[in-house]
């Protein structure tokens, strides 16, 4: 590629202003704006905008030379306002349950206007980023070539709500908030297969190996994160779709000039692969552009950030494209 040289080298983090004089914070990587067809990753649930690079945490994914290739496209990430992953304690957000998927998702677009992005090639994302993917795609349905929500679905679902009552229960009445909250989100991101494959049922030091793993990831989310991070972010999965009927899904199939390519796991106890069969469905009926698959994993929800070969051979298609 002649122009290889104008790969971006680091990847600040920048801001601007939206909405209500909300601070919007993202990274850019690879070719600068305007050089290259855009690809907006949005982040999950305890996720940042740092998706590539050494310590991205997509950078199997997104990478020189990986499927969503930074030599060929623009890939900006913002991150969800109050996530925290500025390091700004005034940016966190306490009125939380005003917050919504969809204003999010407008938030988002404004950013992207600001910076000068009105046409995206595909945008992507994993869990409350796949949700939001999809709400992007229904604020504007002729500015997407690729909408590509991966273990979620369009709408919250009753089991999805019904959760997340639990965990913010949990964050609002426990002594060790985050901690205790990931505990019980660690047993919906996993499966009961996946964790007897892990640990056997083996103990070592008084307590059992599950145990253990289960305290860990308690105690390493309790360092990094903020509690109004993780109360807003847990909110948001339930306000998935909340707007969005069923008549209003077909309608977009209908309208959208996207391809949508639904990717769920099939053994994802969080937004389970029924309901995203569901939606494809209807969707089907309507659009012959939209596309589904599945991820075959014993890991759960997880598994869109553990089943890696799987994931770059169904995006690769998508992504093998000609720029000049």
């Amino acid at each position: 590629m002649s122009d290889v040289f104008n790969i971006i080298e680091s990847n600040p983090l920048q801001a601007i202003l939206v909405g209500n004089d909300v601070e919007l914070s993202y990274q850019v990587f690879g070719r600068p704006i305007a050089t290259a067809p855009v690809v907006v990753v949005n982040h999950a649930l305890t996720g940042n905008s740092n998706v590539s690079g050494k310590n991205g945490w997509w950078k199997s994914l997104i990478g020189e030379k990986e499927v969503i290739d930074t030599e060929k496209f623009t890939v900006i990430c913002f991150n969800i306002p109050g996530n925290g992953f500025d390091g700004k304690v005034e940016n966190s957000i306490d009125n939380y349950k005003e917050y919504s998927t969809t204003v999010i998702a407008a938030l988002f677009w404004e950013g992207l206007e600001k910076i000068g992005v009105n046409q995206l090639f595909a945008v992507i994302g994993g869990s409350l980023g796949g949700g939001i993917a999809w709400e992007m795609g229904f604020l504007k349905p002729k500015a997407i070539q690729f909408i590509i929500p991966i273990a979620t679905n369009y709408k919250a679902t009753d089991w999805l709500i019904g959760n997340v009552l639990v965990q913010d229960q949990i964050l609002n009445n426990s002594i060790r908030p985050i901690h205790d909250a990931r505990l019980h989100a660690m047993l919906l991101y996993r499966t009961p297969h996946s964790l007897q494959t892990k640990f056997l049922a083996e103990e070592k030091e008084g307590l059992f190996q599950v145990e253990s793993w289960l305290l860990h990831h308690g105690n390493k989310l309790e360092e990094r994160f903020l509690l109004s991070s993780y109360k807003l972010m847990n909110h948001l999965l339930k306000t998935i779709g909340q707007s969005i009927t069923e008549n209003d899904l077909l309608a977009f199939a209908v309208e959208t000039k996207a391809v949508i390519h639904q990717i769920a796991i099939n053994s994802d106890y969080f937004f389970i692969p029924e309901e995203n069969r569901k939606t494809h469905q209807k969707l089907k009926m309507l659009n012959d552009k939209i596309q589904y698959s599945e991820i075959d994993s014993i890991h759960g929800h997880d598994a869109f950030l553990i089943e890696y070969e799987q994931l770059n051979t169904i995006l690769k298609p998508i992504f093998t494209i000609q720029t000049n």
